[in-house]
């Protein structure tokens, strides 16, 4: 804008869309080199490092679930598996409670359809 000279403007210009070109594929270049980016060797270190620490967790969450799962097959009330359920953070303690909950509820109807029918009461 502070010149005049059209020629002088058109090679400013083509300057300018040249930089802009080139800025644009140094970000695809960027870009790609993310996406395929191999896996660095030092990464797969630190994961041989954080893994028995990781395994250890897992293996006391699979521990911790094995005892929530005994200990939902002893209660028979749906009201005391709600009031777990809402005081479960863990989504797989959810997950485990909701299942319990919903096979006590299928019991109870199985229970309650027998009582109905009684030609199928043997």
């Amino acid at each position: 804008e502070a010149t005049l000279d059209l020629a002088e403007r058109r090679r400013i210009r083509s300057a300018i869309r040249e930089l802009q070109r080139q800025e644009l594929e140094r970000d695809e270049e960027a870009l790609a080199s993310k996406r395929f980016r191999p896996e660095r060797g030092s990464h797969r270190q630190d994961d041989k490092e954080n893994w028995p620490r990781s395994r250890r967790l897992e293996e006391e969450q699979q521990t911790a679930l094995a005892a929530l799962s005994q200990q939902l097959e002893a209660i028979t009330d749906v009201e005391e598996l709600t009031k777990l359920l809402r005081a479960a953070g863990e989504y797989e303690e959810r997950k485990l409670i909701r299942a319990a909950i919903r096979k006590l509820r299928a019991e109870e109807i199985e229970g309650e359809a027998l009582s109905l029918c009684p030609w199928t009461a043997t």
